[in-house]
């Protein structure tokens, strides 16, 4: 008898020191970097869109998930060519189709420790209303009581139902079509304190 309440207490003592948790991002200093190119010519297009809200899921030391929300109105364009053209069209039907899809939405559903500064994750990437499976690394940093998460990986934007000027239209123009690869660097960081 003494032996189960010794180790419900220390159950407890573990749930409760190494315990389930929460962590939010800080959503100023969060971002995503996009970047997209014409297939046949050396033009490339690149900046960046915000998280609305963002949150790492915790076991003890250890990542178990995260569920992060992206604002599409927040897409701007950094390299300074077309920015405002450039951006409307981002947004409207042929792209993100903001004005009917004004969020996309990442959720982690699995991790696995690469080693202490590296992680492998599984995730749900939903876009313009459809959802696919994606895979990616994140490296982790500690910075001023915060944790900064990085990762870089492309997708084939066909998947999400984005056609526009696609290779695999047939009436496209070749000196137009845009590549099918859209490559992403995420950068999420922790609020202190939490």
């Amino acid at each position: 008898m003494k032996k189960i309440i010794l180790l419900a207490v220390s159950i407890g003592f573990n749930t409760f020191m190494y315990g389930q948790g929460t962590i939010n991002i800080d959503t100023e200093k969060s971002v995503i970097k996009w970047t997209g190119s014409k297939l046949f010519q050396f033009n490339e297009h690149y900046g960046t869109v915000k998280f609305s809200n963002g949150t790492f899921l915790w076991t003890g030391d250890n990542i178990m998930g995260g569920h992060f929300v992206v604002d599409m109105k927040s897409i701007v364009n950094t390299d300074g060519k077309y920015n405002e053209m450039l951006v409307s069209h981002l947004k409207n039907e042929d792209f993100f189709d903001v004005k009917n899809h004004p969020i996309a939405k990442l959720k982690i559903t699995q991790v696995f420790y690469v080693d202490f500064k590296e992680i492998s994750a599984e995730a749900l990437l939903t876009i313009k209303g459809i959802t696919h499976p994606i895979n990616f690394r994140m490296t982790i940093e500690e910075s001023n009581k915060t944790q900064v998460f990085k990762s870089k990986f492309v997708i084939d934007r066909t998947r999400w139902g984005i056609q526009y000027e696609s290779k695999g239209l047939i009436d496209s123009v070749k000196e137009n079509i845009i590549s099918d690869a859209i490559g992403f660097e995420v950068v999420l960081v922790t609020k202190p304190g939490c």
